[in-house]
């Protein structure tokens, strides 16, 4: 190795950082034995900040331009180390640059379904995803509470954690959204503002910005969906329970009709007629028990058809009777009440 190679080793003239990809929060200069020359040019580019560590110490912050580095520009790092000579001699100082640029889209979503509390349903368990946007903020706050001393720290290190921070408050953003979760679907920008609002402050702590949050789908886990959807149809049908038990009779007439390859000669038909016959008498009594039921003040009498039933009939109705309950079509209370007059019938 030549002297003017030992030279240019020892002392630094410039400092400055070109971003060699993305998603890269900090960088620390490679000082190793070098030594930073007086007078030596710091390049901060826009998007960049660049900080001054002495002695494990934050000395000084350079915001976006270029400086010459003297007293005059680092009157912090002269002050902690107490120099008389103004920079007569080159010094050593650890150098971070830091990006202030956007990290965009950034993807949150539940892994789990999250439980909340709704209005309308009393608790739901939820699924959502979207992306989110942040920045650094504060460069000695991040390097205090985040990135440390360490060469490199990249997005890549904090995805777990912010996505976490997003995560847990989703609970309180639908709470202080008021939104009911069948609103939510169309709520999507409202709902991402709330959840942005109450995250915020979490990653200020850090140092950093949230900048955006976006949410791209809302749902329910299939088996609960798959009861909403029966609920939704259920309103939907409102007074006219007695022609959805029509339909539903007509959709079993088809069921019926298959279990006829099962049985032998005439017995198997008449075993279809009878269970045919059933079927739309028990539709029939089903729709007049559903309208009592659900619409009290608009119930047909129950006494008479249910007279008239015989036990078989009786305990195909309370079969499918706890069917419609383990829908959720019917209430506990509806099923019990509807099952205590059909009983009576049996005695």
């Amino acid at each position: 190795m030549g002297l003017f190679d030992f030279i240019k080793k020892q002392f630094i003239d410039v400092l400055e950082w070109t971003e060699d990809g993305n998603g890269v929060l900090a960088w620390r200069y490679p000082m190793a034995d070098n030594e930073i020359q007086n007078g030596a040019v710091l390049t901060v580019r826009e998007s960049q900040m660049a900080v001054f560590i002495n002695e494990g110490q934050i000395a000084d912050v350079f915001g976006p331009g270029r400086y010459t580095l003297s007293t005059q520009t680092l009157p912090v790092l002269t002050y902690l180390r107490n120099w008389d000579k103004l920079f007569a001699s080159p010094f050593k100082s650890d150098v971070i640059f830091f990006s202030t640029r956007q990290q965009i889209d950034q993807r949150w979503g539940t892994q789990q379904p999250v439980t909340l509390r709704d209005k309308d349903f009393g608790a739901v368990r939820l699924r959502a995803f979207g992306n989110y946007s942040y920045r650094l903020a504060d460069p000695k706050l991040f390097f205090k509470e985040i990135s440390g001393t360490r060469e490199r720290y990249g997005v890549e290190d904090l995805d777990g954690q912010l996505r976490g921070l997003l995560l847990q408050h989703i609970s309180d953003a639908v709470a202080q959204s008021g939104v009911p979760f069948l609103d939510l679907a169309a709520n999507q920008v409202e709902f991402a503002a709330q959840i942005k609002a109450v995250s915020a402050p979490e990653f200020t702590k850090l140092g950093l910005s949230l900048d955006s949050v976006t949410l791209q789908n809302v749902s329910l886990p299939e088996e609960l969906q798959k009861i909403l959807d029966q609920k939704i149809g259920m309103g939907m049908i409102g007074q006219n329970i007695g022609q959805f038990m029509q339909y539903q009779t007509a959709q079993a007439i088809p069921k019926f009709a298959e279990g006829g390859g099962g049985h032998g000669g005439g017995s198997g038909i008449a075993g279809d007629a009878m269970g045919l016959g059933a079927g739309v008498a028990l539709g029939q009594v089903l729709a007049q028990n559903l309208a009592q039921g659900l619409a009290p003040q608009q119930a047909a009498p129950v006494a008479a058809a249910a007279q008239a039933m015989s036990p078989d009939q009786v305990m195909a109705t309370l079969e499918k009777l706890a069917d419609l309950k383990a829908k959720g079509i019917l209430t506990e209370e509806e099923f019990s009440a509807k099952k205590a007059e059909l009983l009576r019938k049996l005695v």
